[in-house]
This record gives structure tokens, C-alpha cells and sequence, in this order.
């Protein structure tokens, strides 16, 4: 039986998806997914403009407030000349600060003196921030937020998160968390059935019911999974330069998502200097390394020909500031033809 295979380079379907709620953007350190998460978010908003969307940086080392040149913080806010999309750039130091102010308030009007001192001395803040992975744990509280947000109809209310993810290893942890948390609150679960009393009067919960509350926490991270694994709501872009290393590691974070039964479709290839087009600079150096692209944009395209590749051209400046992601962001719904569109990588504003 004969199958149509012809994917098209570009992601115009997930860009103008009315269903999907979760986008993920994520790869090799170095690889630009920066650039493409908020090349995404933007398209997106362009060609959607009823629709409100929020780019979530989960990387420690954020660069969403570079990359658009303003200042991004911890509470979501709109991009400048955008009204449909906003950022937000996840403290992990800031949060620990709330969670422990919220853990003293607590203790204080419990009654615990000695449990507030110790609170009061940042005692939480040292102990969780030094925990392998809190910074996907305090993502993934963000997702858990938002939900709640959109269930009850406060606060700001958003039809799709994209998220400019860390580096795998970072990201893999983070999309393990409801599976992770799911077990941990079944074992939860048993404990308190047998020992929930005791637990409510250590607390000094008071009428707070310690059962009730894990179990609605499980409810929420259920619907999280539920969520995460569903194709129709969520999804993963993978990000790469055409480089082993960077191919390498792209094949092993699509064998985890897949694991994961998680929905990832898309690759967006980065830097790429379509050399063979670009007969007017005459750039050997640069003709040698479109050889090299071109040999592994050979081997993507066998491994992947089931995937929307989408090859995106290196360009002469920095791709800074609302205008340049513009530009840029263009081609990620229409393919970039060189003998074309060459002109437009030596066209970006220099926002130094």
C-alpha cells in the first residue's frame, strides 16, 4: 500500500491550530530555541488575533527579555505592540521566597512559634532550593496555576502556552513531573488514610482536611497528564542546528517524548547558510559548512520523512526585538526560499 508522506517544511497547521492548549519548544543548548519559541508565539498571535497566547521561559538561564529587548519578569505581561501576547520568565528564587512567606503566615497563625522561626530563616527556601530539579518543579506549579485559573475564571485566562523549554536533560525532567507526582501522591495517599489525624494536628491545618487536599492536588495533576499526552492539545517542537551532536541528541529526546506518549511532530533546523544560493559573497568557509548541513539535512529528512522539517537560514545580524522576530518568525509558515527571500537575512534592524 502506497503512502502520501509529502509533509509540508513549514508549520502553518500548528500555527493556526484552534486546539491546542500546550506547545513545547525545546533541544540541544546553543540551537536557538529562544528565537524559534518566540517565533512561534508570535506567528501564532499574528494569524489569531481573537486569541490570547503566553510564551513561558522554564529555562534558568532566560533569555525571552533578550530576545525581545524589554524586560520580562515572573507575573505574565503583554509584549510591546502585541496585544494578544504576553511573557512571563519563571523566578525559581522569587517563588521560593512566596512559598516560604506563605509557609510562615501559616505557621504563625497556627500557633507554631517554633516551626515560623525556622521558616523566617529561610529555612525552606535552602532546603527546596537546593533539590535536583526544582526549577521544573516550579513550572510545572505554573501549569497547575494556570488551570486552576482557567477553571475558576480569574485572573488572566490564556487559549495556548508555549513554552521556550531549558536544555534537554532539564526538559525531560520536567514532562516526567505528572508521572513522577501521580506515584508520589498515591504513596501520599496511604500514608495520610492512615495517619491523616496526626499529620492535621502537626500541621495545625485546623478544619483543613490534609486528604482532601492531596487528593485534589492528583486530580490536577491528572488532568495535566491527560492533557500532556493528548495530540490534540499538546505538542513538541523539536529544535536543532544540521550537526551530529545536535541530530543525535534530537533523535534521543524523540525517542523519550514518544515514551512519554507524547505528541511531537515538528523540527525546526536552524542556522543554515544555503550556501548554493549565495553566489554573490563567495564564501568558501561557508560553501564547506553547507556541505557539511547538507549531508545531515539529508540524514534528518530519512529519519524524519514523516515530519514537518522546517529549515530556517542563518542571518547576518542578531535576531533581536520585535521586528527582527517578525521577520524571521515569517518563515516558519512559509517556507524560506533562498534565490527569494535572501535578501531578508542582511535586512534585520541592529538593536544595539
Amino acid at each position: 500500500m502506497d503512502l502520501d508522506l509529502d509533509v509540508e517544511a513549514n508549520l502553518h497547521s500548528l500555527i493556526t491550530s484552534t486546539t491546542h492548549k500546550w506547545i513545547f519548544v525545546g533541544g540541544k543548548g546553543g540551537v536557538g530555541k529562544t528565537t524559534s519559541s518566540s517565533s512561534i508565539a508570535i506567528q501564532m498571535a499574528l494569524n489569531q488575533p481573537e486569541k490570547q497566547f503566553l510564551l513561558i521561559s522554564t529555562d534558568p538561564a532566560h533569555n525571552l527579555s533578550d530576545a525581545f529587548g524589554e524586560k520580562f519578569g515572573k507575573d505574565a505581561r503583554k509584549v510591546t505592540g502585541m496585544n494578544n501576547l504576553s511573557c512571563m520568565e519563571i523566578d525559581p528564587a522569587a517563588a521560593l521566597k512566596d512559598m516560604n512567606d506563605m509557609a510562615v503566615s501559616q505557621g504563625q497563625g497556627a500557633g507554631q512559634g517554633g516551626l515560623s522561626d525556622m521558616l523566617q530563616g529561610g529555612a525552606l527556601a535552602d532546603l527546596t532550593g537546593s533539590i535536583p530539579g526544582i526549577d521544573e518543579a516550579l513550572s510545572f506549579m505554573e501549569v497547575m496555576k494556570h488551570i486552576k485559573r482557567q477553571e475558576q475564571g480569574e485572573g488572566d485566562s490564556f487559549d495556548t502556552v508555549i513554552f521556550d523549554t531549558a536544555p534537554t536533560g532539564h526538559t525531560l525532567r520536567f514532562l516526567q513531573l505528572p508521572t513522577t507526582l501521580g506515584k508520589l501522591l498515591d504513596k501520599f495517599g496511604e500514608i495520610t488514610g492512615k495517619l491523616g489525624p496526626m499529620l492535621n494536628s502537626f500541621m495545625g491545618s485546623g478544619n483543613v482536611d490534609i486528604s482532601a487536599q492531596l487528593n485534589e492536588l492528583k486530580a490536577n495533576v491528572e488532568t495535566i497528564r491527560q492533557q500532556f499526552t493528548d495530540p490534540d492539545l499538546t505538542t513538541f517542537v523539536c529544535v536543532c542546528i544540521s550537526e551530529f551532536l545536535s541530530l543525535y541528541e534530537t533523535e534521543r529526546l524523540i525517542q523519550e517524548l514518544i515514551s512519554y506518549d507524547m505528541d511531537v511532530n515538528s523540527i525546526i533546523v536552524n542556522q543554515l547558510l544555503f550556501a548554493d544560493d549565495d553566489k554573490e559573497h563567495n564564501c568558501k568557509r561557508c560553501q564547506a559548512r553547507w556541505k557539511m548541513q547538507k549531508k545531515y539535512l539529508d540524514q534528518i529528512g530519512e529519519l524524519y520523512e514523516d515530519f514537518h522539517v522546517v529549515k530556517m537560514p542563518l542571518c547576518a545580524g542578531e535576531i533581536r526585538g520585535l521586528a527582527n522576530l517578525k521577520k524571521f518568525s515569517r518563515f516558519l509558515d512559509t517556507e524560506y526560499n533562498p534565490a527569494t527571500d535572501g535578501a531578508v537575512i542582511y535586512e534585520l534592524e541592529d538593536k544595539n
